[in-house]
């Protein structure tokens, strides 16, 4: 249930946030949410992960879609992927290691501050 709440709760995040902050400061806000959340290792890693990666990919597609600019597609060509498809595949894949990365981050910051055991013997 983590999982699917941080998977939402980050793409609404960078739905959002991305168009007044730069996407640095996005990656801060899902780690922050990561840690909130408390949600653990791959649950975190996938979440945020998916979650700014289908951001980013379906703003990708919505913008140009709307705008009906030839730029991605030339912006394809120039980089040698063929098609704007393969751009927006590799905005998806870009997207999806930040978010996933800083998810963890948050997921790992939230570990260093939890008590562990003092009794590790149980019962001394």
């Amino acid at each position: 249930m983590k999982f699917i709440l941080v998977t939402f709760l980050s793409a609404l995040l960078v739905i959002v946030f991305n168009p007044f902050l730069p996407y640095w400061e996005v990656m801060i806000l899902i780690a922050i949410l990561a840690a909130l959340v408390d949600v653990r290792g791959a649950g975190a890693f996938f979440g945020g992960g998916i979650g700014m990666g289908l951001a980013w990919v379906g703003q990708s597609i919505y913008v140009s879609t709307i705008s009906g600019s030839h730029l991605p597609e030339k912006m394809g060509e120039l980089m040698g992927l063929g098609s704007e498809m393969a751009l927006f595949v590799l905005t998806g894949i870009l997207a999806f290691l930040l978010g996933a990365f800083s998810a963890l981050s948050g997921s790992l910051f939230r570990k260093l501050f939890k008590r562990r055991p003092d009794n590790i013997y149980g019962g001394w």
